[in-house]
């Protein structure tokens, strides 16, 4: 593929906006870490399986809807179109449902994890739409590993100081993990896949999951600690659900257009022209 030398100043503002986009999360997604931690004293009166339940739950979620995505292009059908407008509503819908029990109790806990499955479902097929727009083949092996990593864009793992990280560091600890992952090995992944609830017949694939859940699922805990108090959580979960939404259609936007101008200039020039921003 024949790449351009010299990117234009259109597109430098265009990685400028995406910059700006990826490392200024926004009130609102930094909103719920206040809430979060606002309730990290209450935290510890959370029963410890319901957390062990909502720790496992994230993973458990990543590695079910990889694999569905895997097996439904392993054997050439489509996926769905997204619809943006619809998936949000049924993201806003589930958030008000799973809050309305209160995340803590023993039905609520329950709920909260359904809820969170069809959100990331609904949040991801937002993403796929978003990179499908921006030129990416979401019918590829890259092009599914690269949804996924929106999950760990501005997010946090429990080392980090804040939520606002070096994209591209994020990006190249993800991408090494999956660096040996050969074709014949990601059809034997598959195959395990399909015999398998939730895990990989590969090592790779699985350790990549854990590290965007690891990410992910910080976010998630500090809904889920929002969301303690029944009833009143309802407003919140349905509230904090839209907050999720648009923060993650915002992060798939500047890293999906970042890698539309990689295809055209390569991606060290535009990595470079990043950094100096």
């Amino acid at each position: 593929m024949l790449v351009k030398n010299t990117i234009s100043s259109e597109d430098l503002e265009t990685i400028k906006k995406c910059k700006a986009s990826m490392e200024n999360i926004g009130w609102a997604i930094k909103g719920v870490n206040i809430v979060g931690n606002s309730l990290e004293t209450g935290a510890r009166f959370i029963p410890e399986k319901a957390l062990n339940i909502l720790q496992k739950s994230t993973e458990k979620i990543l590695l079910g809807l990889l694999k569905a995505n895997l097996l439904t292009i392993s054997k050439n059908k489509q996926l769905k179109e997204p619809s943006s407008i619809t998936y949000k509503a049924i993201v806003i819908g589930s958030g008000t449902v799973g809050g309305f029990f209160g995340s803590t109790t023993g039905i609520g806990t329950a709920i909260f994890a359904s809820e969170m499955t069809i959100t990331t479902k609904y949040i991801l097929r937002s993403i796929m739409d978003i990179a499908r727009s921006q030129g990416e083949d979401i019918y590829s092996l890259e092009g599914q590993m690269q949804c996924m990593e929106v999950f760990a864009i501005g997010g946090k793992s429990k080392d980090d100081d804040g939520l606002d990280t070096s994209y591209y560091v994020a990006r190249a600890a993800l991408s090494s993990t999956l660096k040996n992952l050969t074709s014949a090995s990601l059809q034997a992944a598959i195959k395990t896949a399909a015999n398998s609830s939730v895990v990989f017949g590969s090592s790779a694939l699985n350790k990549f999951i854990s590290q965007i859940a690891a990410r992910f699922s910080v976010l998630i805990s500090e809904k889920f600690m929002a969301q303690a108090v029944p009833i009143a959580g309802a407003l919140g979960g349905g509230s904090m659900n839209f907050i999720f939404i648009n923060h993650f259609q915002k992060m798939a936007t500047s890293h999906f257009t970042l890698r539309r101008l990689e295809r055209k200039y390569g991606e060290d020039a535009v990595r470079k022209a990043y950094s100096k921003i």
